[in-house]
């Protein structure tokens, strides 16, 4: 059974994020930039079920410019086998990378696919769902915990009102949550035998995918500065601020 992860270049977590001068997007020049905590969380599970037995190879994806193959060695240094660098300049909405992560599930023949639920860049949430209706297979999102028995995958998911557990057909997409796992720490020498791991280079235009923005971005901007806290002497003046002044109640 092969597993596809796609894995997302993004600014790392910890780098307090910029807005460009001209408000056309974000400032990434000089910035650190790391694998999306989300993927992480996908490479160890795919990395996991490999070690269990269930799968035969992983096979990690990501999508962007060249130096998204640093991204693809780290997801290779966790445990992947080889990997998939579909390189662009352009910017790639979710359904770009949908289209994209479609035509290499039919390529490489994978049985599932596991993504992070969301990029902690854009917070789209989307691109799971829209693979999922393009390839029409069996999703299940915000993952807690995955088994794959018998050719099917069982996945808990928390839910508003508790947990959910969803069974599914293979083959599947599984997008994954902060609880599902905790990445292990890649080891030295794991980056080195990473080097030498397979690693192939596509162009969109080779997988005959259109990846044309259907969305255009008008203006990127830095939220309000939140104003300081006050303290009031009593509760009826709290209650009379919050009538009068934020006007809450």
């Amino acid at each position: 059974m092969k597993i596809l992860v796609a894995v997302k270049r993004v600014v790392d977590y910890n780098v307090k994020v910029r807005v460009k001068s001209d408000n056309t997007g974000v400032d990434i020049a000089n910035v650190k930039m790391s694998m999306n905590p989300f993927d992480e969380i996908a490479i160890e599970e795919a990395v996991r079920l490999k070690e269990k037995g269930v799968a035969t190879e992983v096979i990690a994806v990501s999508c962007g410019v060249t130096q998204c193959t640093e991204t693809l060695r780290t997801a290779m240094a966790i445990g992947a086998d080889r990997a998939i660098l579909v390189e662009t300049a352009e910017e790639l909405q979710p359904l770009a990378i949908a289209k994209i992560l479609k035509a290499l599930v039919d390529k490489e023949q994978a049985s599932l696919v596991i993504l992070g639920k969301q990029a902690i860049d854009d917070d789209c949430n989307q691109t799971g769902q829209m693979l999922a209706a393009l390839s029409d297979m069996p999703q299940a999102t915000f993952a807690s915990k995955v088994e794959i028995t018998d050719g099917k995958a069982t996945v808990a998911r928390e839910v508003d009102g508790g947990m959910e557990t969803l069974t599914m057909s293979m083959p599947a997409v599984i997008t994954t949550d902060l609880r599902l796992n905790e990445p292990r720490y890649v080891t030295l020498p794991n980056i080195m035998k990473a080097k030498k791991k397979q690693l192939d280079t596509f162009k969109p235009e080779d997988l005959g995918v259109d990846i044309a923005p259907r969305i255009k971005t008008l203006k990127v901007s830095e939220p309000a500065k939140r104003g300081a806290g006050i303290k009031v002497p009593d509760v009826a003046t709290l209650v009379a601020k919050l009538k009068t002044e934020a006007k809450v109640i």
